[in-house]
């Protein structure tokens, strides 16, 4: 069941503002979006995956005062990452995640505006194409 926009705005505070911006650079990337919510363990009881024609970019769970974001990244994605301009901590987190059929995931609070490039990076990293 999708929550109101002032549930999640009451469980983010200041990190709504990063929901937002997430949301909107994974639209810049790709287009059109969808939110599906999903029942989770997570403190709030569900989490948000946002959908590119039914395949999951990026899982996003609502937390107190902020937002953990979740992906899976393919063998391809994987390398292309490592090659990245990406953060090395991301790098590490993906270099020691175990990979399964689907990929490699990874796991990471998103603290302030300076993370929301590296979600639009891994995103595009996803989507290339082959």
């Amino acid at each position: 069941m999708k929550p109101t926009g002032s549930e999640l705005s009451a469980l983010l505070g200041s990190a709504a503002v990063l929901w937002s911006d997430i949301v909107h650079a994974v639209e810049e990337t790709i287009s059109p979006i969808d939110t599906v919510w999903k029942p989770s363990k997570a403190e709030f009881g569900r989490i948000c995956l946002l959908q590119h024609k039914k395949r999951t970019l990026l899982y996003l769970t609502p937390e107190k005062e902020k937002v953990l974001v979740a992906i899976v990244l393919g063998e391809r994605a994987f390398g292309l990452a490592m090659s990245s301009s990406l953060p090395a901590t991301i790098k590490k987190m993906f270099a020691e995640a175990r990979p399964y059929a689907e990929g490699r995931g990874i796991r990471f609070p998103v603290i302030s505006q300076t993370d929301v490039p590296t979600i639009k990076k891994l995103v595009e990293i996803k989507t290339a194409p082959k």
